[in-house]
């Protein structure tokens, strides 16, 4: 198992350069405090300045008052994972403020509040203090606001020392507030008297600042990966979406209820998607399972313990064919585990969820692009295959920040699949002479299927989760068992080829390779970087969907040591990666971390150079 070196030193680690636009900032806080506004205003500050951002957000699973961490990186080169080392903390939680301020390296920034009378135990740091209280007493907010909008008295310092200009805190004010002028006024109000308090007292004694950058963000947007989700979801043609709110995945719905007014019927001028809130996860799929039977663009979201609870209804939908889309936004476990940490620890899980012999289409979005476009991608398969089709997302890409280019409008007309109606019934009775629903008539793997209320005598058949024959007919004969499992395993790997493929960075020459999914990309992409520098060339194969294209399976025997990179303890895709590959891997290296937070460019690059020394 590889060594967890996230909070190493330093020294030795090639590209640590800070300053301008290129550190990173922790704010700490308790939660429920109202940090949320002040840290997205702060995020939304530094995207208006065209400095490329990503923001993090660490925060409790269970009660108020527990800590929370939110940091944000700013970085020139336009790197957005997450930072190793952060340069500046803003300390507004006395429970974990001796942690926070230890852990800065030397040379870093200590924000605090002066009434703690906190003292200055590091020498090699710089302490800045605020008089949170004093301030806000001065800026006139109600009693009843008074604590929670005492967050905005370090945006106001920050903005400060750090070059963030007034103007540009108001209108990310009114961004965070949907343009509502009250609530912005009263916590700019704080933000100007703390601002004007630090530059008539504080001298600033540090390296780090913003500077703005002409055109850096331009065109871009701010958006989570779980609303990106749902407006791909919406853009798709969902028609039903059942679910029971779990965390980290509860947003992707919320999201559809946000946009649901995008689709209206054009005659009522009513919303042409159905939200049900189930009373638990076996419900939801069993409705979506339902709704995808008769015709519904259909789906859920949960994470690992509603899946748990899915999994019979999954091999219903597998086995008896039936089109249904699943969100899993992953979360640690194994049980309850850490609801609000980030994980890929459910790869293996769905792509086998179910008992018996089943292989379920896994899409592995790695960005919030990706997310909206396997939004609406994952209907198209799961009806063109006709099966359940899983995205795995995670907490870190469903419910941060990302910065994106705009989201591209689907070009192609939906993909309903081989579904017969009345007319395509008659058409296909007079070619053959009959219609059975298991049959492989064109020996694709994929039979033809009709919808409930189809006008045609012949239209009604068995929808069967039991053993079958191709009339859908009850069988427990064993040819006949293992003819439908044969056809169900071809099906899967003719997938192979039709599924989103990988995204491939491969020059012969270099004979270092790295195979990874899903959010682990920004993290890989910097520290391939890093490795060049240090004279390490790498290729890079980012796996987009499970079954496995062929490519990947090329991938990984062409190089000399391939690192199979992912953020689960057990290394499941490497698992898959051998499962499937009958030729020697010993050549093909698990850099598996799972420390439940996101993956950063730094153990990338510390583990595979410490391989390659060795």
């Amino acid at each position: 198992m590889a060594v967890n070196i996230q909070n190493e030193p330093l020294a030795g680690y090639t590209g640590y350069d800070p300053g301008v636009n290129d550190f990173a900032m922790m704010v700490a806080t308790k939660n429920g405090s109202g940090s949320q506004t002040s840290n997205e205003v702060l995020i939304r500050s530094l995207f208006r300045m065209g400095i490329p951002v990503s923001g993090k957000n660490l925060f409790p699973s269970n009660i108020k008052g527990l800590p929370t961490w939110y940091t944000i990186r700013a970085s020139k080169d336009g790197y957005i994972a997450r930072r190793a080392t952060t340069e500046v903390v803003v300390t507004f939680n006395q429970d974990t403020a001796a942690e926070d301020i230890a852990n800065l390296p030397a040379g870093g920034v200590a924000i605090l509040p002066q009434e703690w009378k906190w003292g200055q135990s590091r020498a090699d740091i710089v302490y800045y203090e605020v008089p949170v209280k004093s301030i806000v007493a001065a800026s006139d907010v109600p009693k009843d606001f008074q604590d929670r909008i005492s967050n905005m008295a370090y945006v106001g310092m920050v903005a400060r020392l750090f070059d963030i200009p007034l103007e540009i805190i108001n209108t990310a004010l009114l961004d965070t507030f949907s343009g509502k002028a009250k609530p912005a006024a009263m916590n700019y109000a704080v933000v100007e008297r703390a601002y004007q308090w630090t530059a008539e007292n504080v001298e600033k004694r540090d390296p780090f600042r913003f500077e703005p950058i002409p055109d850096g963000t331009a065109g871009k947007i701010l958006i989570t990966g779980n609303e990106a989700a749902a407006l791909g979801s919406v853009f798709g043609g969902v028609t039903v979406a059942a679910w029971y709110p779990i965390t980290p995945s509860t947003s992707v719905i919320d999201g559809i209820m946000d946009h649901k007014d995008l689709r209206k019927d054009p005659e009522t001028g009513k919303s042409t998607i159905a939200i049900i809130q189930a009373e638990d996860e076996l419900a939801a799929i069993g409705m979506i399972v339902g709704a995808g039977w008769a015709g519904a663009r259909s789906m859920t979201a949960t994470s690992g313990p509603g899946l748990s609870l899915m999994t019979e209804f999954a091999g219903l939908a597998y086995f008896a064919e039936i089109p249904c889309v699943i969100w899993d936004i992953t979360r640690v476990g194994p049980s309850t585990g850490l609801p609000t940490r980030t994980s890929q620890g459910d790869l293996l899980f769905i792509h086998f969820l179910s008992h018996g012999d089943t292989r379920q289409v896994v899409l592995l979005p790695a960005s919030v692009e990706e997310c909206f476009e396997f939004g609406w991608r994952a209907f198209d398969a799961a009806e063109h295959f006709q099966t359940p089709v899983f995205v795995m997302s995670d907490l870190d890409l469903g419910m941060n920040l990302w910065l994106s280019e705009p989201f591209a409008y689907p070009e192609t007309p939906l993909d309903r699949g081989k579904t017969l109606n009345r007319e395509k019934l008659e058409e296909f009775f007079a070619e053959h002479g009959e219609w059975y629903r298991y049959r492989d008539y064109d020996e694709d793997a994929i039979t033809y299927r009709t919808l409930p209320g189809t006008d045609h005598p012949r239209a009604a058949y068995f929808t069967r989760g039991t053993g079958h024959n191709d009339k859908a007919t009850y069988s427990e004969r064993g040819e006949d068992w293992v003819q439908n499992l044969e056809r169900l395993r071809k099906k899967m790997d003719n997938a192979r080829a039709e599924l989103p493929q990988p995204v491939v960075d491969h020059d012969p020459a270099k004979k270092i390779g790295i195979i990874s999914y899903g959010s682990n990309h920004p993290a890989i992409e910097e520290a391939r970087a890093r490795l060049a520098v240090d004279g390490l060339e790498t290729n890079y194969l980012r796996v987009r969907a499970l079954p496995l294209a062929h490519e990947v399976h090329d991938f990984a025997l062409s190089h000399e040591r391939v690192y199979v990179i992912e953020n689960n303890f057990d290394g499941q895709m490497h698992q898959i990666l051998r499962m499937e590959l009958p030729q020697d891997t010993t050549h093909m290296i698990s850099l598996a971390l799972g420390d439940t937070l996101p993956m950063t460019a730094r153990w990338i690059h510390t583990q595979i150079k410490r391989d390659q020394e060795q």
